[in-house]
């Protein structure tokens, strides 16, 4: 499936915590978006969709949709903070190209 660095676990818990769920996961999905064909939809939530995978990672719970982990196998998720902003950024091997600002990917 795909995998958090320690950075992006400990800012999933940060999220989860702020929005009080913290026994609640991390949702990510691929949907249509961005100028190159398939963006990240993440979300958190209390429980996952029905037909959902979910697994853990460092007492973080994780789900996505059967069609998304198609796209993110191999995927390492990382979270970055500079001076230019803070986010989630995807190390995805089954892209082929990806915008510049990194938020959407095409296979």
């Amino acid at each position: 499936m795909l995998t958090l660095t320690r950075a992006a676990v400990d800012q999933v818990r940060v999220f989860l915590t702020q929005e009080g769920q913290a026994a609640g996961l991390f949702s990510i999905r691929v949907s249509p978006s961005g100028c190159s064909g398939m963006g990240y939809d993440l979300s958190i939530g209390p429980t996952s969709r029905p037909g959902d995978l979910e697994w853990e990672q460092d007492g973080v719970r994780i789900c996505t949709d059967p069609a998304s982990s198609a796209y993110l196998a191999g995927t390492v998720v990382d979270y970055v903070s500079t001076l230019e902003g803070a986010g989630f950024k995807f190390a995805n091997p089954q892209a082929k190209h990806a915008c510049g600002c990194g938020s959407s990917f095409s296979v």
